[in-house]
């Protein structure tokens, strides 16, 4: 059975309304209340030292016109968790560790998991497999270890954001594509060769990229919120392009898929899984008369740029697959584009979100316990 004191609905309003202030005078008002599309009112403790913080998260989600996952107190009406569930199609469900189920959302890169000591965990499949098979979308939501809580049935309000599109087959398929776009480099050199950029240069570039990174309990736009690095690495990796393109430079993107596990101190629990992961790639110029290799810019992993070998290695699976794109490939596998940003700015405001809710209940990121 379904957590009876959890609720799954979008924001209409809340009264009093909230001014974008600063944190600290978000208190001066006093008691605020939320009321729900499902008609229910929670009420915001101002005693709670969440509650500026869930105050700025909820108004960012009314005006995302996203749902939220709220789990409350019966007895006051007031929130004790705060989680953003996912509107995703189900792209797969497989067998993972210990015999809990592996769910690919798309367009999600993380991996979700299912796990045998769910006490729905029989409905809960039921569902995710049934989707699956239709290709309706579901409200997913997960855990800050991603593992599904809550699954239920999508049905989008009049003004909803509407779901993500299905998942076409991608053509070319991801090994021709790669091979496709080095003979294209191939082709073009020498002349891709006076494209690179120097050592110092490449190192300017990724310090510009880390500069843009996100205050956890402000998430002020347009910042990239790499202090999560979960999920949403698609859009990040297209706002860095943008940027790279506005200062006059070249970028590709270089997309890893298999079983990744990444350790890292910006997650509570040190560790992030994914299925599947995107990074900006630059040319720079090695020492020698037309030498060069292609640089990866993570700042979600690194403080430097690296090589490709080096980006796959920290990711956890010998055998994941790479695969070369120009800078203008939104989504791989989704054979999206984003001409306009508006998908990116869309993905982006989501996971500052999630950023600021993971700092608002479990603390800022970096996580002094990891290692």
């Amino acid at each position: 059975m379904a957590n009876p004191n959890a609720v799954v609905s979008r924001v209409l309003r809340i009264e009093p309304p909230l001014e974008r202030a600063a944190l600290e005078t978000l208190h001066a008002i006093g008691a605020r209340e939320v009321e729900l599309e499902d008609g229910r009112r929670i009420r915001l403790d101002p005693d709670d030292p969440r509650y500026a913080g869930f105050a700025q998260v909820l108004d960012g989600l009314r005006i995302q016109r996203m749902p939220v996952y709220l789990e409350v107190d019966p007895a006051f009406s007031t929130i004790s968790r705060l989680l953003i569930p996912y509107v995703a199609r189900v792209v797969s469900v497989r067998s993972g560790e210990r015999g809990a189920l592996d769910i690919q959302l798309a367009p999600s890169h993380a991996r979700h998991l299912l796990r045998r000591d769910n006490a729905d965990f029989a409905e809960f499949e039921r569902q995710l497999l049934a989707a699956q098979h239709s290709g309706d979308p579901l409200i997913v939501t997960d855990d800050e270890a991603h593992n599904v809580i809550d699954v239920r049935a999508f049905r989008p309000g009049p003004d909803a954001p509407p779901p993500p599109p299905p998942w076409p087959a991608p053509w070319p398929p991801s090994w021709l594509r790669d091979r496709l776009n080095r003979l294209w480099h191939w082709h073009g050199w020498p002349w891709w060769w006076f494209r690179c950029i120097s050592w110092s240069r490449a190192q300017q570039v990724f310090d510009a990229m880390s500069a843009t990174t996100c205050d956890p309990l402000t998430v002020p736009p347009p910042c990239i919120p790499f202090l999560y690095p979960d999920d949403g690495c698609w859009g990040r990796a297209h706002e860095m392009c943008r940027l790279m393109i506005a200062m006059g430079l070249s970028p590709g993107k270089v997309w890893i898929e298999g079983w990744l596990a990444v350790s890292t101190r910006n997650n509570p629990s040190c560790m992030v899984h994914w299925g599947w992961h995107v990074a900006p790639t630059l040319c720079v110029r090695r020492p020698g008369f037309l030498r060069s290799r292609e640089m990866v810019i993570d700042p979600a992993l690194f403080t430097t740029p690296v090589t490709r070998s080096s980006w796959k290695s920290v990711q956890g699976d010998p055998n994941a697959s790479l695969t070369s794109s120009s800078a203008s490939v939104f989504h791989l596998w989704g054979n999206e584009t984003d001409p306009t940003y508006a998908k990116t700015n869309g993905v982006l405001a989501r996971y500052r979100l999630e950023l600021q809710s993971r700092a608002v209940q479990d603390g800022a990121p970096p996580y002094a316990h990891c290692p």
